[in-house]
Formats: C-alpha cells, structure tokens, sequence
C-alpha cells in the first residue's frame, strides 16, 4: 500500500518450545524489512526488551527509538556473556538506551518514556513521504524565505582554530528554529537531521568544530553516510554544512579502517540524486573537502563563506612542508608571514570560484535566503545513476 511501518517492540526473543517455527517466523520478518527498505519508511520503536532474534527487525530498519530505563537490545544476555567470557555486566550497561545511541549508534533516539515515543515517531513521520515514489510533506511557513540572520555574520571566529556550535548557525537558517536531531549522542562530531525551508522538508549533514575540531572520523563517516542514503532514498533534499579540518589522524582510526569509513560517507554523497547544496562555512582541507558534498560529485549548488579557507591542507601544516629549509633557520615571525602569505595565495574561496568549483560566495546573513531560492531551483531536478542490480558500498 506504499504506507510507512512502524514496529513497537517489546519481546524476549524466540519462544523456545517451538523450536525452528520461531525461528522461521522472525526470518520472514527479516525479508519483508529487507524488501521494503528504500520503498516505505521503517521505524522501529524498542518499549521493552529486545534481545536475540528479535533485535535483527530494528536494525534493518530506518530508525530506532529507545526508551530510557525499560528499553533493551542484545543479541546475547548478561547470563551468557558471564558463562562464555566471564563478564559481569547489567542489562542496562550491555544493552540500554544510552548505550545504543551513544556508544554502539544502533539507536538514533532515545526517550523519557513510551508517551514521549510515540509523540517523537509522529514528529519524524511529518518529515517524511509516505513511501519512496512520493515527496516529502510541506507546510506552510510563517518564516520569512528572504529572512536575514545579522548574527551569522559574527558567528564563525576569525580564528581559524576557534571552536563554535554549528547547531546555532542550523537553528538560526532553518523554519522557526525547527531541528530533529538524528543521533544526538552519537559521533558528536557530525550533525544529522531534519529541518524544513520555506516549508520544504531537508536532511542537514553538518560539520561539528565544536567536537574534535569538526574532524571526520570512523564514527562520523558511517552515521553520515547512512542519514544521506536514507533521505536519498525518500527524495529529502540535502543540505551540508561544511567545516572540516579532514580526517581525524592517528593509528587507531588508520587500523580501525578510516579509509573504507571515509570511502562509505563519499559515495552515499556520490550516488545520491536529490537536491544537494553545500555551504562551507569555514574549512574545507584535504580528502574531506571531496567528501563533504563537493561539486566534483556531483551537488547542485556551492556556497562558501567569504572567510572559508578551500586547500589541500591547513597553512600550518602547508608551510612546514613547503619551507622545510627555509624554517630551520627562521624566527616565528618569518613563519608567520610565510602562513599568512600561504593563506592569502590558496586557502581562500576565490580561487575555487574562479574555477566554477563554488558556484557564489554569500554573506552568513544571507545564508536561509540563498539556500532556499536553490531549493526552488532544484524542484524539477530529474538525475539518475547508471543501470545495475546495485552498486559494492565499501560496507
């Protein structure tokens, strides 16, 4: 019928005594899931115990709601982690709302309780189409479209190494400060969610400097990649916040598999055929800056602020491989002019502009103004992927 699914789950798992008939009944659950995903919303609401089997519905589905406090998901129990690996543990610690939205990011919201639940799955489904061949639902915005925000103008610090709150720059742009966070507690580092303009429903993908610099890390790329396949699949339009210093470095994130991390966060962008527009607020460096919504990838429109800094990388950074020998023998203020003159030369937005790579450079005020006139632009947007059974994401 092309209609959303919405699961209340509260199960202990398979019922023993019926032996492989259980079993058989959650895999036909499990192929439905996996059938409807990309053609209806799925969403799964955990309002108890979630624990074997009965865990696998959820995490195919679109998003999971917890409970905190009498919600749980493992696929094994506290009693068998003890006899297998001798951990003490607790259902709440193994399995619970916290843990799943901000340790293991199997959740996207966790609740106060079952009335705030089910209030939060109305709010998400008024995002969102009813299935994957219609459009998402718009309403009518008392939010001026030509609105100006003087407090953006002021809200990035000249410093470029000086932290802010991107969630103000997204509450201060979006309808009546209107924003859905999507996995809140999860790689803090990247914001996700749902917004309107001009009573046009989108998915924001958001750069944190607040949180590690704004750095894309393991965590950061797989939540981003999975929001922007999932609004890619609903026709939400997609709009990117850009400041990103790159990857975070370090063995750990190397080890841990950055590179097929970062890979997944670059082709959900590339693949997706909505309405993309990007704004680079301040720093687009290196890799990230393809990853984050480029126009090399295919994003309708490119905004960049007039103090955004487009490089290979950071001037620091740039200067001590460019000026090796030179800065063995130079004092600090020698170095600052050689960072100040890299700067100047490369780490600038005009450049890429003058090679159609960012399509104006904006005042922030202007920011919501801008954005929605290309929304509008974008209304008949018909964009396609070459014919294939699918394409090998690097899962």
């Amino acid at each position: 019928m092309g209609a959303p699914i919405v699961g209340l789950n509260d199960s202990g798992g398979a019922r023993i005594q019926e032996g492989v008939l259980s079993l058989g009944g959650y895999a036909d659950i499990f192929l439905r899931n996996t059938l409807a995903s990309g053609v209806v919303p799925q969403i799964s609401a955990i309002m108890g115990p979630c624990a074997g089997g009965a865990v696998y519905s959820p995490a195919i589905t679109d998003f999971n709601i917890m409970v905190e406090g009498t919600s749980y998901m493992f696929v094994t129990g506290p009693d068998v982690i003890k006899t297998v690996t001798h951990e003490d543990v607790t259902k709440e610690a193994l399995g619970g709302a916290m843990t799943h939205n901000a340790t293991s990011g199997v959740a996207h919201f966790a609740v106060t309780d079952d009335r705030a639940c089910l209030h939060l799955i109305r709010e998400l489904l008024g995002f969102l189409p009813s299935n994957n061949l219609d459009e998402p639902p718009r309403r009518a915005s008392t939010d001026p479209v030509d609105r100006e925000e003087a407090a953006l103008d002021t809200l990035v610090p000249a410093q470029a190494n000086q932290p802010y709150d991107m969630h103000e720059l997204i509450r201060a742009v979006v309808d009546a400060a209107d924003f859905l966070e999507v996995h809140r507690h999860y790689a803090l580092n990247i914001i996700v969610g749902f917004a309107r303009l001009g009573g046009r429903p989108v998915g924001i993908v958001a750069n944190q400097p607040a949180v590690l610099a704004g750095c894309l890390d393991i965590d950061a790329s797989v939540k981003g990649a999975r929001f922007v396949r999932f609004c890619d699949a609903f026709n939400v339009p997609l709009i990117v916040f850009e400041d990103v210093p790159g990857f975070l470095p370090g063995v750990r994130q190397e080890h841990g598999g950055i590179i097929r991390a970062g890979a997944k966060l670059l082709y959900a962008f590339a693949e997706a055929t909505v309405p993309k527009i990007t704004v680079i607020t301040r720093k687009a460096y290196g890799g990230a800056y393809c990853v984050m919504a480029s126009k090399h990838i295919r994003t309708d429109f490119n905004y960049a602020y007039p103090t955004a800094e487009i490089a290979v990388m950071g001037p620091e950074g740039a200067v001590n491989i460019l000026y090796k020998r030179e800065l063995a023998e130079a004092d600090a203020e020698k170095r600052a002019a050689l960072v100040s003159e890299f700067r100047a030369k490369f780490a600038n937005p005009f450049i890429a502009a003058s090679r159609g790579f960012i399509d104006e450079i904006i005042q922030p005020r202007m920011t919501r103004a801008k954005l929605i006139a290309a929304l509008v632009s974008c209304e008949g947007k018909r964009d396609r992927n070459p014919p294939k059974k699918h394409g090998n994401i690097p899962l």
